[in-house]
């Protein structure tokens, strides 16, 4: 765990502190007792939508700015528990001069006394390009944009507008970390180089024992499970093929519906759960028989690197997911299919046959992917 001698304070610019187990968050979770982080709430770009789910997330929004955040106040500097969370206001759009005049107004008026507080000016990070039009105006020692996925391309997205964003953030930054390849030529078309650090994976959260989750108990045999956010980025075809050709069985889902095509949720065996916290994720898994990402081939998953692979692969389930650029590297792990006939081919081979010996002995090497080593080498670059 990384250790500096006399750490300089962090100000994060990324999703709610909290909401789910963000690649940040689990790295950001690593250095907190160490390293004094004061965490900003930010805001999306979706267009919003008539839907109850984008009601509650408004609600929450609204809530956030209202209510004191959890964890210790801004400027603290025991960090042993959480961040400082700061839930700034925020105009829900940065289309065009004055939304994004309006929200730097805001955001210095909300930053500006938590730096302040601060013992010297802190190193910044931002995982969202929101935050362009304050590099210069915010006291800071570097500001570093970590890339997690290419939002210009991302469903459901103000593409434009996030890729205008980036544009002005991306020359600006003393660093850039991103997490796959795709996104390292992203940003050199952007005419910067950058770091690339993978995600890690908890083995000890993953390895924990977990009797499968009573309310799956009853679900027909054989149980395929996939987690995480349900959007546009899953592919119909794949689980269309699936659900054809699995005899008596489930397609379990589970997560926050973001906008999915509408025929996805009805289509055959398809069940659908809202998502889970992290803790109950090892006793869902241990609840599957497979484990499955049937995400599409688009500009958006060949650049994201998902959380839930390692997490599938430290479960010691089968698992079987899309080739694209983050799977194929570890096709010695798990079943990494191109069409959806072999994609629903290889989900009943494994559901009969559980996980290969070679597969097992080729998942060892996640050993030396934890969280811990890699938030090491994440603060040393944004450390510089």
């Amino acid at each position: 765990m990384y250790a500096p001698a006399s750490p300089r304070p962090w100000i994060v610019f990324s999703d709610d502190w909290g909401r789910h187990p963000s690649s940040c968050q689990h790295l950001v979770g690593q250095l907190l007792a160490q390293q004094p982080v004061a965490w900003v709430n930010t805001i999306g770009t979706r267009p919003p939508r008539l839907d109850w789910g984008t009601a509650k997330r408004v609600a929450q929004k609204l809530r956030g700015w209202v209510l004191p955040a959890p964890g210790r106040p801004a400027g603290a500097t025991d960090t042993t528990l959480s961040p400082a969370v700061i839930s700034p206001k925020m105009f829900p759009s940065f289309e065009g001069g004055f939304a994004r005049t309006l929200n730097k107004k805001l955001l210095l008026r909300a930053l500006r006394p938590v730096i302040t507080a601060m013992p010297e000016p802190p190193n910044i990070i931002t995982t969202l390009p929101l935050v362009a039009d304050l590099v210069g105006e915010l006291p800071a020692n570097r500001w570093v944009y970590y890339c997690v996925d290419d939002f210009s391309v991302w469903p459901g997205y103000d593409g434009e507008t996030m890729l205008r964003l980036e544009r002005d953030l991306v020359p600006k930054v003393q660093a850039v970390v991103v997490v796959s390849e795709t996104l390292r030529a992203h940003i050199a078309q952007l005419g910067r180089s950058s770091e690339l650090l993978t995600h890690g994976v908890d083995l000890a959260h993953w390895h924990r024992p977990a009797a499968p989750l009573a309310e799956f108990a009853g679900l027909p045999r054989p149980l395929a499970v996939f987690w995480g956010v349900i959007d546009r980025r899953m592919d119909l075809a794949f689980v269309r093929a699936l659900g054809a050709k699995l005899p008596g069985g489930t397609i379990l889902l589970v997560g926050p519906k973001e906008d999915p095509e509408p025929e996805l949720l009805h289509l055959p065996r398809v069940q659908v759960r809202p998502p889970m916290r992290f803790a109950d994720l090892p006793a869902l898994a241990a609840a599957a028989d497979v484990l499955v990402m049937p995400y599409a081939d688009i500009p958006a998953t060949r650049a994201m690197q998902p959380l839930k692979l390692k997490e599938y692969l430290a479960t010691g389930k089968p698992t079987v997911v899309r080739a694209l650029p983050s799977t194929l590297p570890w096709s010695a792990a798990a079943d990494v299919c191109a069409t959806p006939d072999d994609f629903a081919d290889a989900v009943l081979l494994r559901s009969r046959t559980g996980l290969p010996a070679g597969q097992r002995l080729a998942r060892e090497i996640l050993a030396g992917e934890s969280w811990s080593a890699k938030a090491a080498q994440f603060a040393s670059w944004v450390n510089g």
